[in-house]
């Protein structure tokens, strides 16, 4: 039940996401949201966390650095990390 209700996530930017968890982290620490309502913006917090997790790996994984040639020319691409 709670993944029907988090569907739209999976069509989130990053920024989206980072900004509608912003926006639960708010509500929850303000304190003034019923039980049960918190228990469901925390699971949905839980949601956009993961959907965000998995957003700056990929795009981490398509950073990569330039390599140069000994006269300092570029040369071709690499993992940033030397993987």
């Amino acid at each position: 039940m709670a993944e029907e209700a988090n569907t739209d996530i999976k069509a989130m930017s990053f920024e989206q996401a980072l900004e509608a968890l912003e926006r639960i982290v708010d509500d929850l620490e303000r304190g003034d949201v019923p039980l049960d309502q918190s228990i469901r913006i925390y699971e949905r917090g839980e949601a956009l966390k993961s959907h965000c997790d998995r957003l700056l790996k990929a795009a981490e994984d398509k950073v990569e650095k330039i390599r140069l040639s000994r006269e300092g020319k570029p040369v071709g691409v690499e993992p940033l990390d030397g993987e």
